[in-house]
């Protein structure tokens, strides 16, 4: 009969606790605007404003002897989307430009190009790359080679010759056919607002409390430790699902990424993801107890690694071998992968279930920590 009286008590006790979670929140403008605006607007900046594709790169055309040929090959350049071809008179000029800064390639066409193409030796095309950022000269070269394939095959096939070709490349581009970077990024970014709203949320409220002493008066209460975790957990959960909801909405319907995927898995690895970045809230909540440290390991804890070690932006493989093994404690690497296979690819099992299950483990380890840490005392 004793229990049965206790138990009760207890589900009162953390209705009672969650309520008073959610007046908080809806009286605290702060964690609204973390909760939804702040992933609108990271959505916006990054979906519109940050693109890792080269479009319309302005590239110097030199041509010392225009004929049908050259007029053909600068022409499929004029086509792109990816060049903003500009003609120069000579090299010295165009030189000049990529200095200054106004082109970011030079190509190159010598006098005799229409006439050596059939040739055994072929035209001598040349390409110069303004190589200051890497990642654009590696993309500037590749849609020139692919110009230039794609160009002399038609040209020999209009003229009538074949060409003897020592390889024949056909490509096909898998999950992300239009090679458009904003799919790839708008997924990964889900990760760091769910980091976000999770860890930063968790770890402010929790030491806002400790710092105006409302912590001190709800120990004094008879509710248990338990009781106080999971009424801080269960309302954030409900607040960071609904912001992950909106970005997946935006995401969709905004941005036009494809979701391949069950929509009900994405949901489950969210949770899980979500109950990892709560936990590490609350273990800084618990021992930063001033909400400017607690702010400042947040972000240095959670948001920078979710940032920069996740694959969100910077591919993992082409990390420094030392680095690549600290990937693998940062919770944001398994649901970046998660989001960008369920986003772009679909339900990939062999994906899916290694990385579900590393987020799983990851949030019994700091349910665990969190317990153990956590004392119903004042010191």
């Amino acid at each position: 009969m004793k229990a049965g009286h206790q138990q009760p008590g207890c589900r009162m006790r953390l209705a009672g606790l969650i309520r008073k979670e959610f007046l908080q929140i809806w009286r605290d403008p702060s964690s609204i605007a973390i909760a939804f605006v702040l992933p609108v607007v990271l959505l916006l900046l990054f979906g519109y404003g940050v693109s890792l594709d080269a479009r319309h790169v302005p590239i110097a055309l030199v041509v010392e002897q225009p004929d049908a040929a050259s007029e053909s090959f600068t022409g499929a350049f004029r086509k792109l989307d990816y060049f903003t071809p500009l003609p120069f008179a000579d090299m010295k000029q165009a030189g000049e430009a990529m200095r200054e800064g106004e082109v970011q390639a030079i190509l190159h066409l010598r006098s005799d190009f229409g006439r050596a193409i059939y040739r055994p030796g072929g035209a001598a095309a040349q390409l110069i790359v303004n190589g200051v950022n890497a990642n654009t000269a590696r993309l500037i070269s590749g849609y020139a080679d692919g110009v230039w394939n794609i160009w002399l095959q038609h040209y020999a096939a209009q003229q009538g010759v074949r060409l003897a070709l020592p390889v024949m490349v056909h490509s096909r581009v898998w999950f992300n056919s239009e090679l458009t970077s904003r799919n790839y990024l708008v997924p990964g970014l889900i990760a760091v607002i769910m980091t976000l709203i999770g860890a930063l949320l968790t770890a402010l409220v929790v030491s806002r409390e400790w710092e105006r002493g409302t912590m001190e008066s709800l120990m004094a209460t008879p509710v248990s430790m338990p009781e106080i975790l999971l009424g801080k957990v269960i309302p954030y959960f409900v607040l960071g699902t609904g912001g992950m909801l909106l970005s997946v909405a935006m995401a969709v319907w905004l941005f036009g990424v494809p979701l391949h995927g069950s929509f009900l898995v994405l949901m489950v690895v969210a949770s899980l993801f979500l109950l990892v970045a709560l936990g590490m809230g609350l273990l800084i909540s618990t021992v930063a107890k001033n909400q400017f440290v607690a702010s400042q390991i947040a972000l240095v804890v959670t948001f920078l690694p979710a940032f920069l070690l996740s694959g969100f932006i910077f591919e993992i493989a082409s990390m420094p071998q030392v680095v690549q093994v600290i990937t693998h404690i940062i919770p944001a690497r398994y649901f970046v992968s998660l989001l960008q296979t369920l986003f772009m690819a679909g339900n990939i099992w062999a994906v899916i279930v290694p990385n579900a299950l590393a987020l799983a483990a990851m949030a019994l380890l700091f349910a665990v920590l969190v317990r153990r840490v956590s004392r119903k005392r004042l010191d």
